[in-house]
């Protein structure tokens, strides 16, 4: 009954992350790129019709996603792995900016679009939440890329006990929270456009994978 219980909770991580990581990519990749390009029109359509729905399954997969790792680690318990440490790092961290940055934002921009397609104006704060959200968006697309590559690892190409990794783990927390003062307080800088997210994504994964490789 334990092991069926365990696995029936990866197997809800496996479902809500791959609803929010999809919704994630979908955001990053598809719908900022069209709103780039789209008519006024368009954009509030989406806005009012497209957005609302796309982010309700998009911040509930992260809360379930949240939910269901943490009774993953409650069943890991002593066997923690330097990668899941990682890697569960930083997806808390992508957590907290979906709740905490990225809603909180995207609810003024869609109440906005919704006064515009009333007829009336936009709201004032509308100009300075597009932005906050589009780079807390960012830096998790930017995330991502390692926070898979260490769930993965920790069951198929692990590094070894947490105990015994926490220079590396500690070096690997310093970047990460870096990266989130970024997020909240910085300039998109590289991950603005899509191919240089996914390119920093990548020089990043091979960062965190040449500490816990090399360094104690």
């Amino acid at each position: 009954m334990w092991e069926l219980t365990e696995y029936l909770f990866r197997w809800g991580h496996f479902v809500f992350g791959i609803t929010w990581i999809g919704l994630l990519y979908y955001f990053n990749l598809v719908q900022t790129e069209y709103f780039k390009e789209a008519e006024a029109a368009a954009r509030t359509d989406a806005f009012v019709k497209l957005v609302p729905r796309a982010l309700w399954w998009f911040r509930w997969g992260a809360m379930f996603t949240l939910l269901t790792g943490l009774g993953l680690l409650g069943f890991i318990g002593a066997g923690l792995t330097v990668d899941i440490a990682i890697g569960s790092i930083m997806a808390i961290i992508m957590f907290g900016n979906v709740w905490f940055i990225i809603w909180p934002n995207q609810k003024i921009l869609i109440q906005s679009n919704e006064q515009i397609a009333g007829g009336g104006e936009a709201l004032p704060e509308a100009a300075a939440a597009a932005p906050k959200a589009a780079l807390a968006s960012r830096t998790n697309t930017l995330l991502s890329l390692p926070m898979l590559f260490f769930m993965g690892s920790s069951a198929h190409f692990s590094h070894g006990a947490l105990a015994g990794s926490w220079t590396a783990f500690v070096l690997a927390l310093i970047i990460i929270l870096a990266i989130e003062v970024n997020a909240i307080y910085g300039k998109p800088g590289p991950i603005a456009s899509v191919r240089g997210v996914i390119v920093s994504g990548l020089v990043l994964t091979l960062i965190m994978y040449a500490l816990v490789s090399l360094v104690p």
